[in-house]
């Protein structure tokens, strides 16, 4: 199966990352990232080709052509709302993704694509798979916002319904799943391709780390369970858990999956 990947030098994005490279069912990972993803050198493998890509709003033929059959893409890409701009802040969380959704819907082999051969007379594939696009929003993430609402919140919950309405016209099978507390504390693995955090991150992590590990599991998102349950969504492994699961339901055509419900699935 053939997936792709951004975000792939970031904490989301390399559990991601770790759990495809530990997957043989993956046979090919394209990742697209601005510049070279160390773990994917140190940990050469033939399945993966890393694609230089500038430009998150645009997708040319021969980006495109590299990512031909692929099924299915974790969407990682991210940035903490205090290191950017407003603006800057909404283009990389929701014009990127926006872009990317739409692109992904041309590849060959989705249903749109197969839609449109058949409207033009061609022969479409015999029983194209879905593609599906998993969105890592956060915990407060909502489609509802008050007063309140932190700006990061509300800006990804104008995300999801953006992309679910993209969905919903293009066929995709969109997923947002809504990460509150990713915890690298027991994921070796990654922690050498981590950037050191800012401070306040660090005095969060030894004030509320250890109480929400113990008493709201809910919330928490060890990241070795995180980044292999990102990955088998985009496989399509849990359509069944998801859809039977007591989560936020859905937005216009996209799938909200709670972290409570990656803890009841991946069983942490």
């Amino acid at each position: 199966m053939h997936l792709i990947l951004t975000g792939a030098t970031g904490l989301i994005g390399s559990s991601a990352l770790d759990a495809m490279l530990r997957m043989r069912s993956v046979t090919k990972i394209s990742i697209l990232s601005r510049r070279p993803v160390q773990m994917a050198e140190d940990r050469p493998d033939p399945r993966v080709n890393v694609i230089i890509h500038k430009d998150f709003e645009t997708y040319d033929e021969k980006v495109l052509a590299q990512l031909q059959g692929a099924t299915g893409c974790v969407w990682a890409l991210g940035v903490a709302q205090s290191q950017v701009s407003r603006k800057d802040y909404v283009q990389i969380t929701k014009t990127y993704a926006e872009a990317a959704a739409k692109a992904f819907s041309t590849l060959p082999g989705t249903e749109a694509n197969a839609s449109a051969a058949a409207s033009s007379g061609e022969a479409p594939p015999a029983t194209p798979p879905p593609f599906r696009f998993v969105y890592v929003a956060g915990g407060d993430t909502t489609t509802k916002p008050g007063l309140l609402t932190a700006f990061q919140a509300r800006v990804k919950g104008e995300t999801e319904l953006s992309l679910g309405a993209i969905c919903r016209s293009s066929h995709l099978n969109g997923y947002s799943v809504r990460i509150f507390y990713p915890d690298m504390a027991g994921h070796d693995a990654i922690k050498p391709y981590i950037a050191p955090r800012p401070l306040v991150h660090n005095i969060a992590e030894v004030v509320l780390g250890a109480p929400i590990r113990r008493f709201a599991k809910n919330l928490w998102a060890p990241t070795d369970k995180l980044g292999e349950f990102l990955v088998e969504v985009a496989m399509g492994r849990h359509d069944d858990d998801i859809d039977a699961a007591d989560g936020n339901g859905t937005v216009d055509g996209l799938t909200i999956v709670s972290n409570a419900d990656i803890r009841r699935v991946k069983g942490y």
